[in-house]
């Protein structure tokens, strides 16, 4: 299953809060028990109806098993860390979680 997740930080982020946001993202893909990760930003693509740039981060991680999520959620130490020490950034975050059709 894939969960990806966007984030709005707040207007009054500075820089230095920024980076300090951006380096703990940064750290949870590199959580063991994922398939894969990667962390981006709007890309420079040109607009279109159907293209929302207006998203500071972006998150994207693959999970093995719907337990590995619900781990990631509930339990997983990185996950809270993130959290606990970013949750003040941000003024808004849509999650999308999805799972391949067979």
């Amino acid at each position: 299953m894939t969960h990806q997740v966007f984030f709005w930080l707040k207007a009054s982020v500075d820089a230095q809060q920024r980076h300090f946001f951006e380096a703990e993202l940064k750290r949870l893909p590199q959580i063991a028990y994922l398939k894969a990760g990667q962390v981006g930003s709007p890309a420079p693509t040109a607009a279109r109806p159907v293209t929302d740039h207006s998203f500071d981060y972006c998150l994207h991680l693959e999970f093995k098993t719907m337990a590995d999520h619900d781990f990631y959620q509930d339990g997983c130490p990185e996950h809270k860390r993130f959290v606990d020490n970013c949750k003040a950034f941000f003024e808004k975050v849509i999650v999308y979680d999805s799972q391949p059709l067979v």
